[in-house]
C-alpha cells in the first residue's frame, strides 16, 4: 500500500501478489474501486490542510486505519480446517489407561482429547498411557491426561497454531466448533510439518489439475460426476476422487474406473440421488457404501447432463471416508468410518494416497498429506509406514505391479521392509495371492513384473515349487500373443484367456505333481488346473513326438486341452517341435474320414467298439498319407467293413 499527498489530495495506490489478500476491499473503504491484485482510491475530502504537518497526520491516520483493516481481510494461506484429520475419536476421565493402550495400539493415534460434559479437559498421550502401564498403575486418563483446554477451531490459522503448539507443549490439539465447543477434528504435529508441500499441492490443484480431470473424462462421465458433486456441496458433504485414478489423472494415463468418496454418508447421498433423479441405490451399511443404479434412468439423466445417454454408466459407486485397523498380520481389514485423511492414509502407496476434491469453489484441489505428488515425480514407489507389509503382505506384490507398470523404482526403505516381510506371504489365503498373480498377468509387463518377483525372492514364498528362470521368461513372453477364437472360450472360470495362457506358460515349466500342488494352494478353476496338468505332461513328452507319424502325434494330442496346445504352440519351442504343434494345430486335428457311424450301421456293422476303430483306422490313413481320396477310402472301408 501506498498513501501519498498529492496536488489532488491523499492517494491509496494497492497491489497484492497473493490471493490471500485482496486490496480491491480497502481501495472500496476509502471510496475507491478496483479488482483483488490492484486497486486505488483518492481519500474524499483530503485535499485542503492548514499546513504540511496536517497533511501529514492526515496520511498516518489512513495508515493507521489501513492496519486497523488488514487483520479482517487477509486470509491465511492456510486454515487448520485444511490439514486437521475429522471425527477423532475421544476418551472420557474415566476411561483407564489399559483400555487407553488397547485404542493405542489398534489405531495407531498418539494422541487422544480427552472430553467431559462436551468440553476439551485435557490430551491423553502414549507416552503417558507407555508409562503407566510399564508401571502396572491402575490409573484413569484423569490422572495421565495433560490438563487444559488447549483448541483451535477450523477457521484458525496455520500460525496460530503453531504458535499454540510452541507455547503449550501439546502435539496433537482438538479442534472445536467455536460456538459449541464439540470436537470436530485433531491437528498434529506432522500435520503441521508438511502444511509446505500441502501448499504447493493446492496451488497446483487449483491451477492445473482441475483442468487434467475435465480432459481426462468423456462429457457423459465428467456431467455425471459434477452432478454428484453438487448435490453432495447442497448437503454439505466434501467429494472427492481418490487413489489410482487420481495417480493415472496427474500421469496422464486416465482410465473410467473411479469411485466417489464422501466426508459424511454416502448411503444418504445415494438415496438423495434417487429421489432427485430416479434410479434405485443399493446400500452395504457395514462399509457405508452405495451404488446409484442409473441404467434405468440414463435417458432422463442425459437431458439434465446434457449429453448421449448410451455414454452413461450403468451406476456409480459412493463410498464413506472410512478407516480400518488390522486385527493381526495378514488378517482382513476392520473398517470404521473416518475422514478423508483417514481414509487416504489406509491406502498402500504414497502415490495412491492422493484426492482430488470434486464439491463447490474446492473442485480440482489436489489433496496431498503424504507427498505422493513428488514421489510421482520422481518414480518412487515408497509405503506409508514400517508395518505396511506386515498388516497386508499382498501389498508386496502391488508394489511390483506398479513399479514395473509405470518404469518406477521401489525406495531403499520400502525394499527393505518388502524383503523382511516377503515369508508372510505364506499366511495369505490362496485366493487372495491368486487376484494380485491374476492382476499381473493382465498386465503388458506380465513377464518383468514375475522376474522381479523371482529375484526379489517371494516366489517360494507364495509356493515352494513355483520357479522362474531366463528360458520360462522367453516362452512366456512368446505365449503372450495367443488370442481368443480357433475353440480357445475368452474366459476359465474367474479369469481371462491371457491370464490362463500366462499361468500354464509359466507353470508347466514345473512337474505334473508341483503343478498340481500350485494349482490346489491358489485355487486354480478346474478347467485351468486340468490344461495347467495337461501342458506340463506335454511338455515331458514333446521330445519324443518330433519324427512320428502324423496319427501317433495327433493320438497323443487329441487328449490335451487346446488352452495347452495354444500355450506351448505360442512358447519357445525347437524348429521341429514348433513344426509338429504348426501341423496339428492347422492341419492334423481337423481332419476326419467322410465315413461316420450312419454309414457304418447302414453297412450292418453292429454298434460297438468297432465303430470307434475303424472310424480311427481311416482318420490315420488320412493323416499318415495311405490314403487320399475318396475312392481310397471307400476301398480301406470295404476291407474295415469285411475284418470286423
Amino acid at each position: 500500500f501506498m498513501i501519498v499527498k498529492t496536488g489532488e489530495g491523499i492517494r491509496l495506490v494497492a497491489r497484492s501478489t497473493s490471493d490471500n489478500v485482496d486490496v480491491s476491499i480497502i481501495a472500496s473503504h476509502f471510496g475507491g474501486g478496483g479488482h483483488d491484485r490492484a486497486a486505488a482510491a483518492l481519500i474524499p475530502g483530503s485535499s485542503n490542510y492548514e499546513n504540511e504537518a496536517a497533511a501529514m497526520a492526515a496520511v498516518e491516520a489512513i495508515r493507521q486505519e489501513i492496519l486497523a483493516l488488514l487483520p479482517g481481510i487477509v486470509r491465511p494461506s492456510h486454515v487448520v480446517g485444511e490439514i486437521m484429520s475429522r471425527r477423532p475419536m475421544v476418551l472420557t476421565p474415566e476411561t483407564t489407561a489399559t483400555e487407553a493402550a488397547r485404542l493405542m495400539q489398534r489405531y495407531g493415534y498418539e494422541g487422544y482429547p480427552v472430553v467431559e460434559n462436551g468440553k476439551v479437559t485435557g490430551l491423553l498421550t502414549r507416552r503417558a498411557v507407555d508409562r503407566a502401564v510399564a508401571h502396572k498403575l491402575k490409573l484413569t486418563t484423569a490422572s495421565l491426561m495433560d490438563a487444559g483446554e488447549v483448541t483451535v477451531t477450523a477457521q484458525d490459522s496455520i500460525q496460530h497454531l503453531r504458535k499454540l503448539m510452541a507455547e503449550t507443549g501439546w502435539g496433537q490439539v482438538p479442534v472445536v466448533e467455536p460456538e459449541s465447543g464439540g470436537v470436530i477434528g485433531i491437528v498434529t504435529r506432522t500435520d503441521l510439518l508438511k502444511v509446505l508441500v500441502m501448499s504447493e499441492a493446492k496451488d497446483r490443484g487449483r491451477l492445473i489439475f482441475s483442468n487434467r480431470l475435465d480432459s481426462a473424462l468423456p462429457d457423459a462421465h465428467l456431467g455425471l460426476l459434477k452432478l454428484v458433486a453438487k448435490q453432495a456441496h447442497d448437503l454439505h458433504m466434501p467429494t472427492y476422487i481418490v487413489g489410482g485414478f487420481v495417480r493415472d489423472v496427474l500421469l496422464q494415463r486416465p482410465s473410467l474406473d473411479f469411485d466417489i468418496v464422501v466426508e459424511g454418508d454416502a448411503i444418504s447421498l445415494g438415496r438423495h440421488l434417487s429421489r432427485q433423479y430416479g434410479g434405485r441405490t443399493a446400500t452395504h451399511p457395514r462399509f457405508g457404501t452405495a451404488k446409484w443404479q442409473v441404467e434405468a434412468v440414463r435417458d432422463e439423466l442425459a437431458k439434465v447432463i446434457e449429453t448421449v445417454s448410451d455414454d452413461l454408466p450403468e451406476s456409480l459407486d459412493l463410498i464413506s471416508a472410512r478407516t480400518e485397523f488390522y486385527e493381526y498380520p495378514t488378517a482382513l481389514p476392520t473398517v470404521e468410518r473416518g475422514s478423508i485423511k483417514l481414509d487416504l492414509h489406509r491406502r498402500d502407496f504414497t502415490i495412491n494416497t492422493m484426492a482430488i476434491r470434486l464439491d463447490g469453489q474446492h473442485y480440482g484441489e489436489l489433496y496431498d498429506y503424504w507427498g505422493g505428488w513428488n514421489d510421482l515425480q520422481n518414480g518412487i514407489i515408497r509405503v506409508l509406514h514400517s508395518l505396511s507389509f506386515v498388516d497386508d503382505p499382498t501389498r508386496m506384490l502391488r508394489a511390483i505391479r506398479f513399479e514395473q507398470r509405470f518404469g518406477f523404482q521401489i525406495e531403499a526403505r520400502t525394499l527393505q521392509l518388502l524383503k523382511e516381510a516377503g515369508p508372510l506371504l505364506r499366511e495369505v489365503t490362496g485366493s487372495r495371492l491368486k487376484h494380485e498373480l491374476d492382476l499381473m498377468l493382465d498386465e503388458p509387463q506380465a513377464a518383468a513384473m514375475l522376474e522381479r518377483t523371482s529375484r526379489l525372492g517371494l516366489l517360494p514364498y507364495i509356493h515352494p515349487d513355483l520357479i522362474w528362470n531366463e528360458d520360462i521368461h522367453k516362452s512366456f513372453a512368446k505365449a503372450r500373443v495367443v488370442k481368443s477364437g480357433e475353440g480357445l472360450p475368452a474366459h476359465y472360470g474367474s479369469i481371462n484367456l491371457s491370464q490362463a495362457v500366462g499361468y500354464v506358460s509359466w507353470i508347466s515349466f514345473s512337474p505334473p505333481d508341483a503343478c498340481q500342488r500350485i494349482a490346489a494352494r491358489l485355487r486354480f478353476p478346474l478347467p485351468l488346473e486340468e490344461a495347467l496338468l495337461d501342458a506340463a505332461q506335454l511338455r515331458l513328452d514333446l521330445p519324443g513326438l518330433a519324427g512320428q507319424f502324423p496319427s501317433a502325434i495327433t493320438k497323443r494330442l487329441d487328449s490335451v486341452s487346446l488352452l495347452s496346445l495354444a500355450a506351448l504352440r505360442a512358447g519357445d519351442q525347437s524348429d521341429e517341435i514348433k513344426q509338429v504343434l504348426d501341423n496339428y494345430w492347422k492341419t492334423w486335428r481337423h481332419v476326419q474320414p467322410k465315413t461316420d457311424g450312419n454309414d457304418l450301421q447302414a453297412a450292418g456293422i453292429p454298434t460297438g467298439p468297432a465303430y470307434r476303430r475303424i472310424l480311427g483306422a481311416l482318420r490315420n490313413a488320412w493323416l499318415d498319407g495311405k490314403i487320399n481320396s475318396m475312392e481310397e477310402e471307400a476301398a480301406l472301408l470295404d476291407r474295415l467293413v469285411k475284418e470286423a
